[in-house]
């Protein structure tokens, strides 16, 4: 047995230890933090800690005889690499569900465990739909079982907050309090459970430091119908400065207060997200029979839209990033096959690059740099032990991006190494394509996310081809990277609005041979055309034009390749040495 395999055989020995101990027969471990969180802190990697899968999406179910890792499409390959088949079986989450899984494997009378404060109580009624007929129960722990048996696991964040300024932000926290304590009132609800960490931030005008990547502060937050707030955090992140400018509408308590709060609202009608609320809460708020609203958090709407104040910042921070980016592809272009680089290396040249300007603040998420087949891992983080050399012929494909003290960037460049070949050079442009189909579209203002992912496709599917993710995502203003509201998906319901921030990433991944992907951030406008809506393309950076196959594009196409290189060659002109913007000229030389 390798030691490796030692290490996460003796954690889950340990764990079905203390599951018998608790009195259960099985336990749920997913992906999360108190607060529903993408990224964590170190704290509550717990499904990392306990497993090996590094994803940022999934769950481990352990039974006594049987346990399984479960993600989705994107990590397919990663589960495979990651977790250990003599421990865990692995799951496609999106073609079998936990409970799915439990009726298949789970023996009969079993008693399952899960984390109250890991749960929603929407994801627990789902899973409990899957087992009605089947005799599984699950039995709600307020305690972790993970954090019983982890003897050394760090300690939670204390980073202190800052203000975020109005004059960027283009509204006072005062004035979004009000905004939503009328929607308070309009709804007869005395009060808002607020537990999404990007909603609180927002709402307040606060940024935090608790966790990598998205400048958040755990915490919770109660919003009163008069516009007054009750915020559940760390008392000492909030600074004597902060205290003042929040004023005395926003009230300091430590997270051993929420309950007594939540019995002082008394008869009154609470507004609870449930789809996102831990299901502590609606175990608490149940057990003194107040009067639930059960609708989506109401900063998530709000907070989608950017202002104008904020969509003039974003612009500002793609401008900035795409100089490092720009930057970034003339050191590859001019280096590929001269000197080593390896993908870590690669990644710390980009960020070095970013690192050049005052404004950044740090990435958004873990830099992807993966070359040849590990592109093709969708969501690849290089390691030591993966770290592949950037040589020979094929293509690297890099997705990253960039905390700016005015916004948040997400960009994914491919990049021809050496001779690429013809069939690579043909599926990058039909991404291509359906990039710029999705870039240009002018659509009615009911259009929903999923009639702009089918433009994203049409060119792969067309030769049989397709990608396992979906095609946008919101993007927050110097907040998540990943922000509810629309997304560009197969599956996506909800519609656009101006001011909305997303992401334009389509893509097509050859396993253990490559991986495409061209993605910049757009912001949705209105359209010249009546009640029609269309994106602006924030993104600054070139794409690798030595991949594209001019001749399969048409003309509308070439148009717009154009024009989004003019504005590129523009924006960044001023920001450029004049070897960079020779460069930079020079490879768009055949379409400026």
């Amino acid at each position: 047995m390798s030691e490796k395999t030692t290490k996460y055989h003796d954690r889950l020995t340990i764990l079905r230890a203390e599951i018998k101990k608790a009195g259960l027969d099985g336990y749920i471990l997913p992906r999360t933090d108190e607060f529903q969180g993408e990224f964590l802190a170190p704290y509550a990697e717990r499904l990392k800690w306990l497993t090996g899968f590094s994803g940022s999406a999934g769950a481990a179910v352990i039974l006594d005889e049987k346990a399984v890792v479960m993600s989705d499409g994107r990590y397919t390959l990663q589960l495979k690499d990651q977790v250990d088949a003599q421990l865990y079986d692995t799951q496609d989450s999106t073609k079998a569900s936990i409970g799915e899984w439990l009726v298949a494997h789970a023996p009969k009378g079993c008693v399952i465990g899960y984390d109250v404060w890991l749960y929603t109580s929407k994801q627990i009624e789902k899973m409990k739909e899957a087992l009605e007929g089947h005799d599984v129960t699950l039995e709600p722990v307020e305690g972790n079982l993970v954090d019983v048996i982890w003897s050394d696991q760090p300690k939670k964040p204390s980073a202190p907050i800052t203000l975020f300024p109005d004059d960027i932000a283009g509204r006072s926290a005062a004035q979004k309090r009000a905004d939503i304590a009328q929607q308070l009132k309009d709804q007869n609800c005395a009060a808002c459970l607020i537990t999404v960490g990007d909603s609180i931030c927002w709402l307040l005008n606060v940024r935090g430091g608790d966790i990598a990547y998205s400048p958040l502060c755990l915490s919770y937050a109660l919003l009163y119908a008069d516009g007054t707030l009750d915020w559940f955090i760390d008392k000492d992140k909030v600074g004597d400065a902060a205290a003042r400018t929040l004023g005395d509408a926003v009230r300091v308590y430590g997270f051993e207060d929420m309950l007594m709060r939540l019995k002082a609202l008394g008869e009154g009608r609470l507004w609870l997200d449930r789809a996102v609320t831990p299901a502590w809460f609606s175990r608490a708020v149940a057990q003194r029979d107040i009067d639930i609203l059960d609708e989506d958090d109401p900063c998530i709407a709000l907070k989608a839209i950017k202002t104008q104040s904020e969509q003039e910042a974003i612009r500002q921070a793609h401008v900035i990033d795409g100089v490092a980016v720009t930057k970034f592809l003339k050191w590859i272009d001019e280096h590929q096959n001269t000197i080593e680089i390896s993908e870590l290396s690669a990644e710390q040249a980009l960020e070095n690059y970013r690192l050049e300007h005052d404004s950044y603040l740090g990435a958004s998420f873990s830099t992807i740099a993966g070359f040849g087949g590990n592109g093709a891992i969708i969501h690849y983080r290089a390691t030591n032990r993966t770290n592949a050399l950037i040589k020979g012929d094929g293509l690297l494909l890099v997705d990253s991006g960039g905390q700016y003290q005015w916004g948040t960037t997400d960009i994914t460049r491919t990049i021809g190494i050496g001779q690429p070949s013809q069939e690579m050079k043909e599926n990058y442009t039909r991404v291509l394509k359906g990039h710029i189909a999705v870039a240009s579209a002018v659509f009615p203002k009911d259009t929903a996310g999923k009639d702009i992912d089918a433009l994203a496709r049409r060119a792969l599917q067309e030769v049989g081809l397709d990608y396992a993710h979906g095609t946008g995502h919101g993007v927050g203003c110097y907040l998540c990277v990943h922000e509810k509201a629309t997304h560009i998906s197969p599956k996506e319901e909800n519609a656009f609005r101006t001011g909305m921030v997303v992401s334009n990433e389509p893509g097509y991944y050859k396993e253990n041979a490559y991986g495409i992907r061209v993605e910049n951030l757009v912001l949705v406008c209105a359209s010249d055309t009546p009640d029609h809506l269309c994106f602006e393309t924030l993104t600054r950076a070139p794409f690798d034009t030595s991949l594209i196959m001019r001749a399969m594009l048409d003309e509308n196409e070439n148009a717009w390749l154009s024009s989004y290189f003019k504005s590129v060659e523009q924006d960044l002109k001023p920001h450029l040495s004049d070897a960079e913007y020779v460069w930079l000229t020079k490879r768009l030389k055949d379409y400026i």
